[in-house]
């Protein structure tokens, strides 16, 4: 009986209960308040908001501040990112109750068809925004003259590292590392002394609009969407926090992460606002400016430090969500595949994941690197089939945290359906809204 117990037990459990015996400690010791238990527990939502804030993202913030300056965007981030933490708070519980991956769960819940359907849906639209963050990362290097080969085979690298570290607790904490630096769009802001009173009056009256509600204004409404939530939040949290090893008792803390995370993730937006909005002030036409561009274009306003801090940034962000988008593929093919699902596997018993993630990885990068290869025209169409992703994953999310049989008492209660289902059809008619404007532009000419 002994040697069978011995040969169920993996490399993946030995490793998380190691870690959830820190937490036990930490919580004996600290009664379930310790700063140490926090510190333990926190991760997922903080890398899953971070890591939203990607390259496409922060260019999106970026050329909104550009375009419209101090105003309504502002309190509309902040809306952005409430329904972010809606949608993910969800998942914490889902992951926290069930033990299961959310690409695992549809499998076992909706079918072997959903379940594949999910993943190939999954991989393919994270493969395409792969492709975007390694651009981020050669526009962000670009800055300071780092050749475009060295850039995307730097970030290459950098990602294989990180995630080859066989242990999720280093993947987890060298990816906090990282993610950090999202923040430093903060000084950045700073340097612009922005005015109190403008964000306040912009957050208290949603005004101005200068130029009313036109195409360009609709656009941006939907990228900022966009920006906040997408399908691989959704498969990266839940698969983090089993991942993890966190359990119904750690609920509490796995909300107050996730809240922290999206607290950073906007602050991080608005000050990307903030900081372009001295190209609006300063009438800079800034509707075809890629990550760099906007590096550039603020240095005569605000100095060269400015212009390469934003230039990290946007490194940065297209690194920290290259990590954690190849995470999310890697747990939803390990979670359908009936195979090694976790980055504490070791080498022999994850290698499927470990090569999914590498190898989609590499592929997105050397496709950055093909001379004349459609760039721009990959970052629209990833961000149309984002949106119009987002519909069919929120409604299984809402399904399954409302599945009593697998919930018990953790499913959704009213308030949390009430604010599910808003948020699921603001996303729904966001998604419509933006896939059928971006197709057909001419809709919104005035």
């Amino acid at each position: 009986m002994e040697q069978v117990i011995s040969n169920d037990i993996t490399t993946e459990d030995i490793k998380r209960a190691r870690d959830r015996s820190n937490v036990r400690t930490a919580r004996t010791q600290g009664g379930g308040r310790s700063l140490n238990l926090l510190w333990l527990l926190i991760g997922p939502g903080i890398l899953v908001m971070l890591g939203e804030n990607d390259g496409p993202s922060m260019i999106s913030y970026a050329q909104t501040g550009a375009t419209y300056g101090v105003g309504f965007f502002i309190p509309f981030i902040l809306l952005t990112f409430a329904m972010a933490y809606v949608v993910q708070e969800m998942t914490v519980r889902l992951g926290a109750a069930t033990k299961r991956g959310h690409a695992e769960l549809i499998h076992e819940r909706f079918g072997r068809f959903w379940g594949f359907f999910s993943l190939a849906d999954l991989m393919f639209l994270n493969f395409l925004t792969l492709v975007t963050e390694f651009i981020a990362i050669r526009a962000g290097l670009g800055f300071f003259g780092v050749p475009p080969a060295v850039a995307v085979l730097g970030g290459f690298l950098a990602v294989a590292a990180v995630t080859l570290s066989q242990r999720y607790w280093t993947w987890e904490r060298i990816t906090l590392g990282f993610a950090t630096f999202n923040l430093i769009f903060v000084p950045v802001a700073l340097m612009t002394h922005p005015s109190a009173g403008q964000i306040a009056h912009s957050c208290l009256t949603w005004a101005p609009i200068p130029g009313g509600v036109n195409a360009t204004f609709l656009l941006l409404i939907m990228s900022n969407i966009g920006a906040t939530v997408t399908p691989w939040m959704l498969f990266f949290q839940q698969s983090a926090v089993v991942d993890k090893g966190l359990t119904s008792a750690d609920l509490k803390h796995g909300q107050v992460d996730t809240a922290a995370g999206a607290v950073l993730a906007a602050t991080a937006a608005i000050c990307t606002v903030l900081a372009t909005a001295t190209l609006y002030n300063h009438h800079v036409k800034a509707s075809s400016f890629q990550g760099a561009e906007f590096a550039q274009a603020l240095v005569p306003f605000l100095g060269t430090l400015a212009g390469k801090l934003f230039a990290v940034g946007i490194f940065e962000a297209g690194l920290v969500a290259a990590i954690t988008i190849s995470a999310s593929s890697a747990y939803a093919f390990g979670e359908v595949s009936g195979g090694a699902h976790s980055l504490n596997s070791n080498l022999r018993e994850g290698w499927p994941i470990y090569a999914v993630l590498t190898v989609a990885a590499g592929i997105a990068a050397a496709l950055v690197l093909i001379p004349h290869a459609p760039l721009v025209f990959i970052v629209l169409i990833v961000n149309v089939i984002a949106v119009l992703a987002m519909p069919p994953a929120i409604v299984f999310l809402i399904l399954l945290v409302n599945d009593r049989e697998v919930m018990g008492e953790h499913a959704s209660g009213r308030m949390s359906n009430f604010l599910g289902i808003t948020v699921t059809v603001i996303l729904v008619l966001a998604g419509l809204i933006y896939g059928v404007t971006t197709i057909f532009p001419q809709l919104l000419k005035v």
